[in-house]
């Protein structure tokens, strides 16, 4: 059996297909044309789609199981090809990869690109715990501990740890979601909740970040100020009240000088903060191990850190030698230096010193007691103080006596309350997004960010819980209380507790921190670099170029300098809570985003981690915006008020991204909803407002004719309610679909231009008029429907021996009302100011002729909300009749328009019945001559076209291929239909002989113009034109806006043309005139 092939090709003499068959190639001839197009098709096909390694050059290129479907390669291919595509699909390399690899380029040629293989342990797990754990556990921790107590505490920590561990579970569900790219934590908003909401929240993390950064310097000079070299500081103070000033001062200078070392050192080469990575996080595990050792040693060899006090008052050791008020030397009683500091500098016994000091007597009590000393009972309960007060130990004895305050106190040096120290350890929880940013290294991402990132925060939750319960178990209140460490010889408090020395704490931390501020100072300028490569925020811009190996270095230099400013608060308890609102503002969106996208249910919504919930995310989001609250209100609206700003900013600036976010199927949702709830009835009159429907004519190069309509539309609007912006195409849809396009694109510039806010819909369409037809009769979804349609005047129509201009124009206000629907006509609409072109003063007058639905007093209302009419005032001119009367009319004019809320100069103009003029006559005469020598003219012509039949046929056949677009207000639909019945009749010598004998008559029909007598119902329409044309031009020649009634189109289609005449003897000497027609519904109320 032959195998049976289908060859398509073009014949250069046929418009239709040439069939071969492979058993025909013998028998027909392939021209030379033919074969280059195939072969051009085949190269094209094979080099953009097709694996062709298996072809020589000139095989076949299609699979013969596929010819059915080769013409449509270019767009659909193959599925072999595509799956073939994504196997072979890499991750980007993120961190401080692809920058090393960049610098490792030797001879121009880059070392090939290895494939992910770190797994779950080492690529997420380790990098979460070094990023959570941090500064806070070993400054920080013991103190919550002793000022909150154990109970409380032990709530801070396990809300904090069920807000991260929340998040998580919606991060692992958004990661699992698809690739995750650069950008980590910043990628997944952005493209989950869109680029407004991904642009603020990715700002605010990358500003958390830096903040990071500064808190972790400020915790490194710390210990090394407190605890490492006390004696580098530079300034001194002798004041204990005034001795924090001075170490703030020398926290400002370190911490300056090490952000600079730093930035150095990330500026030089992230390879090295990345080869030291590991180091850093072997020195906080080694440190929480020795933690958990000194706490099991204390429980039967407690370490021995003796704490002075004075009567119940905790005393520091900085200042003193001895815990005593007298020693024995050489068997004698002298004063020792806690006497002289306070008996005034005394060394005599017999000194005035402190009355409490003088009551109390000075003793030592054990700093570390021990795991099995019960001393957790007195730690449950919290302790708040407020700044300057002494640091007790209530269960010891003390006289009731006051005293002075001395600096030899412990003192607090802030004041404390529960919401303060959830906002300082917040910070110690964060970190968890390690994982998620080196997804590009991660063998399976997708498996591995859920279980290490979990993994890593259940395992540091445990530390946090259990340190909470050692400390207060192990350490004594006052010492746990004791920021510093005065109360133990300025040691480290949790230092104290741990195994085999202090120092293994101090040297642990310090490089820890150093650590985690290197990895900080790394990962925000890439993330900044991230978000200003995106392009959402223009001003950004300058932030995503770099080295020429892709090193961030401007964004370096300004994440340097935000963290400078951190530096210069110089308080770590300061710092942490701006801190801990970025982050928490970060969380609050990643849990909404998977709680949108789960409630959305949106169709590519399908992660692979299946352990999360709706529920879960929303209580997620409810702890952050907890958190923020208790923990620093003012703070948490300033970071509210800071991504609300940069929000709308991108909004706009106009953000053109479109990443399939999830407020996208928000926006849908709600769209449906509100859609399905307008269709529940009718809007009530006080809720109508003008939903217009634009008709827009466009030229052969798809330029709108007149913008000014448009203009005046967006006056008209002001920006709100539904905008939709039409236009017509004549053609064939199939072939004209790209000028549609086009023509869109065209129209929605120029509304960007002119700020309406609205919908653009171009109608292809074998007729003008039907086109029209399809746009009334379609446009808008459901309850969201336009009820206005506005369009221009045709003008010059009188001038013009074409009638499918003002036949269209008809036709649109017969469809316009049969739809009930409101219509608007602007005439010499190329006068109509622009929007830069307010007027100072001026008129807007109404001629209120018949009454249909209160149009005209609600547009000059309208009108006035832009900026443009607003100095213009409101005349409203009424017509009254001999029988009426016109002094009452104005009252109940002026009655009517106080209850409508509206401001207008109120005038009855009286019309006296008068004989019809000779000019009306005459005028009507004109008309009808006119219309009558127009329709023998036409007919004349189509008997001079059936005379020249081929060239017409001809004629048509151009015509049908060029692309036949006709504007609004203008139709071809009746000359192209009577070229295709000529090409389609079958003329015969008698037919032709028999149009030919019409002549004559046609020739006495211009004769008979001269007999003609008006028709008396016209002579009588034309009389009421010319006298409202003349008390209309009298009243209001100078207006800068006339609007008044538009009568309608008379009912016997013939009269077509006279109704023209009329609107434009109606409208005749005014400048700018706004024809107006009501749907048949009340727009306006006087009842609120």
């Amino acid at each position: 059996m032959l195998p049976f092939i289908l060859f398509l090709a073009p014949h250069p003499k046929l418009p239709s297909w040439t069939f071969t068959t492979a058993k025909d190639v013998s028998q027909t001839s392939i021209t030379g044309e033919q074969c280059q197009l195939l072969a051009d098709a085949g190269r094209k096909e094979a080099n953009a789609y097709l694996n062709n390694t298996n072809y020589d050059d000139g095989d076949e290129y299609f699979d013969k199981n596929l010819a059915l479907f080769e013409e449509e390669m270019d767009t659909r291919p193959k599925v072999s090809s595509l799956l073939n595509r994504m196997a072979n699909y890499t991750n980007l390399t993120q961190g401080a990869r692809e920058h090393e690899e960049a610098e490792n380029v030797a001879l121009g040629k880059k070392k090939p690109t290895k494939a992910p293989q770190m797994g779950t342990f080492m690529g997420v797990y380790l990098p979460c715990l070094q990023n959570i754990f941090g500064v806070i556990l070993f400054l920080r921790l013991t103190w919550v501990v002793g000022t909150a107590g154990v109970l409380q505490a032990f709530a801070i920590v396990l809300l904090c740890c069920c807000c991260t561990l929340l998040t998580a579970i919606s991060m692992s569900a958004i990661a699992t979601n698809g690739v995750v790219p650069a950008g980590g934590s910043y990628f997944m908003i952005s493209r989950a909740l869109g680029p407004e909401f991904g642009g603020a929240v990715g700002l605010c993390f990358y500003l958390g970040t830096t903040f990071a950064a500064s808190m972790y310097i400020l915790g490194a000079i710390e210990i090394f100020l407190m605890y490492i070299a006390p004696e580098a500081a530079i300034f001194h103070s002798d004041d204990a009240l005034k001795g924090s000033a001075a170490t703030l001062n020398n926290m400002r200078v370190y911490g300056s000088a090490f952000l600079l070392v730093m930035v150095l050192v990330v500026f030089v080469g992230v390879r090295y903060v990345n080869k030291f990575a590991s180091l850093f996080l072997a020195c906080v595990i080694v440190s929480i191990l020795a933690i958990y050792a000194g706490a099991i040693k204390s429980s039967f060899a407690p370490p021995d850190f003796s704490v002075c006090m004075l009567g119940n008052r905790t005393l520091s050791w900085r200042h003193i030698d001895v815990c005593a008020k007298t020693q024995e030397l050489d068997n004698t009683t002298v004063p020792t230096r806690l006497w002289e500091h306070f008996c005034n500098s005394s060394k005599l016994l017999n000194a005035s010193c402190d009355e409490y000091f003088t009551h109390n007597n000075a003793t030592t009590i054990q700093g570390i007691p021990g795991l099995a000393s019960g001393i957790i009972a007195e730690n449950l309960w919290s302790s708040y103080l407020v700044k300057g007060e002494i640091l007790e130990k209530t269960s010891l004895h003390s006289a009731d006596v006051l005293g002075a305050m001395n600096q030899d106190y412990v003192l607090a040096d802030i004041a404390t309350s529960f919401t303060l120290l959830v906002g300082i350890f917040f910070p110690s929880v964060t970190g968890i997004m390690a994982g998620s940013n080196r997804s590009g290294d991660l063998k399976d991402a997708q498996k591995s960010i859920p279980i290490g990132t979990i993994l890593a925060i259940l395992t540091t939750s445990l530390v946090y819980l259990s340190n909470v319960v050692l400390f207060g178990a192990c350490i004594e209140g006052v010492v746990l209380k004791d920021k510093f460490g005065d109360a133990v010889k300025g040691n480290l408090v949790v230092g104290t507790l741990s195994w085999p020395s202090p120092w293994v704490i101090v040297i642990g931390s310090f490089f820890s921190t150093c650590g985690a501020g290197l990895q900080s100072l790394t990962g925000a300028p890439r993330l900044l670099q991230a978000i200003a490569k995106d392009n959402i925020i223009p001003f950004l811009r300058v932030f995503g170029h770099g080295k020429a190996n892709g090193e961030p270095t401007w964004a370096l230099l300004l994440t340097a300098g935000i963290a400078e400013l951190g530096i210069l608060i110089a308080s770590l308890d300061m710092v942490a809570p701006i801190l801990s609102m970025f982050f928490l503002m970060c969380y609050l969106f990643v849990n909404l985003a998977c709680a949108l996208q789960t409630l959305l249910r949106t169709p590519n919504w399908r992660p692979r981690f299946c352990y999360y919930h709706w529920t879960l995310s929303f209580m997620g989001m409810s702890i952050c915006v907890a958190l923020m609250f208790i923990s620093s209100w003012y703070y948490a609206i300033i970071a509210m008020v800071i991504a609300g700003m940069i929000y709308k900013y991108i909004e706009y600036h106009g953000a053109e991204k479109e990443w399939g976010d999830g407020i996208r199927g928000l926006s849908l949702s709600a769209a449906r909803f509100a859609l399905l709830r307008l269709e529940e009835g009718p809007p009530h009159t006080k809720n109508w407002r003008p939903q217009l429907l634009v008709l827009l004519k466009l030229d052969e190069d798809l330029h709108v004719k007149h913008p000014c309509l448009l203009t005046f539309a967006s006056q008209l609007k002001a920006g709100k309610g539904l905008t939709i912006v039409g236009s017509v195409m004549v053609g064939n849809f199939l072939e004209n679909y790209g000028e549609a396009l086009a023509a869109e694109q065209t129209i929605k510039h120029l509304m960007e231009s002119e700020r309406v806010k609205g919908f653009c819909q171009v109608v292809v369409a074998n007729k003008v008029r039907e086109g029209i037809s399809h746009l009334i009769q379609s446009c808008g979804l459901g309850g969201m429907k336009h009820n206005t349609v506005v369009m221009g005047w045709p003008n010059a129509w009188r001038q013009s021996e074409d009638a499918r201009a003002w036949k269209t124009f008809i036709g649109t206000v017969r469809v316009t009302t049969a739809a009930h629907l409101a219509l608007l006509v602007a005439k010499n609409v190329a006068f109509f100011p622009s929007n830069t072109e307010p007027f100072a003063e001026g008129n807007i007058d109404v001629w209120w002729i018949v009454h249909d639905g209160g149009m005209l007093m609600l547009l000059p209302f309208l009108l006035k909300q832009h900026k443009v009419w607003r100095k213009c005032k409101i005349r409203i001119f009424t017509v009254a009749q001999m029988e009426d009367n016109s002094i009452q009319m104005k009252k109940d004019l002026a009655t009517f328009l106080y209850h409508l809320r509206i401001e207008a100069e109120v005038e009855v103009v009286e019309m006296h019945d008068s004989d019809i003029s000779a000019y009306t006559y005459e005028r009507t005469l004109m008309m009808e001559q006119r219309s009558q020598m127009l329709r023998q003219m036409r007919l004349s012509k189509t008997e001079r076209d059936r005379e020249s039949f081929p060239s017409q046929a001809q004629l048509v056949k151009d015509r049908n291929s060029m692309l036949r677009l006709t504007s609004i207000g203008s139709d071809e639909d009746e000359e192209t239909e009577t070229y295709q019945e000529k090409v389609h009749m079958t003329w015969t010598k008698d037919k032709y002989m028999a149009s030919r004998g019409h002549k004559p008559k046609t020739l006495e029909g211009f004769q008979d113009l001269l007999n003609m007598r008006p028709d008396q119902s016209n002579v009588r329409r034309m009389h009421t034109a010319v006298k409202l044309n003349e008390v209309i031009v009298n009243k209001s020649h100078e207006a800068k806006l006339v609007l008044l009634n538009m009568p309608g189109p008379p009912r016997n289609p013939e009269g077509d043309e006279n109704y023209m005449e009329f609107l434009e003897v109606l409208t005749e000497g005014l400048e700018r005139v706004l024809l107006v027609r009501g749907g048949g519904s009340e727009v306006i109320t006087i009842y609120s």
